[in-house]
């Protein structure tokens, strides 16, 4: 059991790094999927995740395989397509989530279009689907800086934040104009979606954003239990995940997302609160 469970993090540094990597990312993806789920954007995190690509291949088209030049890449790309979707849906008869899905499915071609100029089918095999196992201390330590101040960030925009969820208008009138915290929420979901495409690619880094926190939904009453229960089950999925894939010679991003959506579809069918046994049983 020893050789299985620890044996691989305490002999091979690129374990450690896989797994430290995954820990922080969790911590601050999961929460803020409980958030999305909470305002019923959960759609929006998997259009940013496309909405990214643009940006992270322009700085892979300029620089190189540069985890820096591609995060500023991703979180201009990112940032562009939330404010065009939101000009849109504002100023068209266009809805909120048709506008979304309309620039991310441009940002999508265009991101693999400008990747395969320049890169070879490795590269965008990297980009898509990410290569946790290949995380370098470079990304580790921007992914760790970037978790920690997202967490900061978070606590201290968390009641306004709350707020904003429940009643948006009360919000407005108490501060007698708009919240940018809606904005603030949505740049910190962006910069951790690009950090987090390093170690499950830009196709599955929201499955560590929205999995844990359906799972948290169906398991915890408050929002409160939510934001706990969330980077623990992300934390725990990660870490069985990294045994299984170096035990039975598995990808790791796939099958970290696939242990998250098992788990989530187990709390979706027997979790203590909504699931559908307890509906069943009422």
């Amino acid at each position: 059991m020893y050789e299985l469970l620890v044996q691989p993090f305490v002999e091979y540094a690129f374990m450690r790094r896989a797994l430290f990597g995954a820990i922080f990312l969790s911590l601050i993806a999961a929460p803020l999927g409980v958030f999305l789920i909470l305002r019923r954007l959960s759609l929006v995190s998997d259009a940013m995740t496309h909405a990214i690509l643009p940006g992270i291949a322009l700085g892979f088209f300029w620089v190189g395989n540069s985890i820096l030049a591609m995060l500023i890449g991703g979180l201009i790309s990112g940032l562009v397509v939330a404010m065009l979707a939101g000009f849109m849906s504002r100023y068209t008869s266009l809805k909120e989530d048709a506008s979304f899905a309309t620039f991310y499915l441009i940002s999508l071609g265009l991101g693999v279009l400008l990747i395969s100029m320049r890169g070879t089918s490795v590269d965008l095999m990297h980009v898509l689907f990410g290569s946790i196992l290949a995380m370098s201390d470079e990304s580790l330590l921007l992914t760790m800086i970037i978790s920690s101040l997202s967490i900061l960030i978070l606590a201290i925009i968390y009641r306004l934040l709350v707020l904003d969820g429940f009643d948006p208008v009360f919000l407005r009138v108490e501060l007698g104009r708009r919240s940018p915290v809606f904005t603030i929420f949505i740049i910190l979901l962006v910069v951790n979606l690009v950090a987090g495409f390093q170690i499950l690619g830009t196709l599955m880094v929201v499955g560590i954003v929205i999995l844990p926190a359906i799972t948290a939904r169906f398991l915890g009453r408050t929002l409160g239990l939510q934001l706990i229960i969330a980077p623990l089950i992300g934390v725990v999925c990660q870490y069985i995940g990294l045994v299984i894939s170096y035990g039975c010679d598995l990808p790791a991003s796939a099958t970290i997302i696939l242990l998250n959506g098992m788990v989530a579809v187990l709390a979706m069918l027997f979790g203590p609160y909504g699931s559908a046994w307890r509906r069943y049983q009422s």
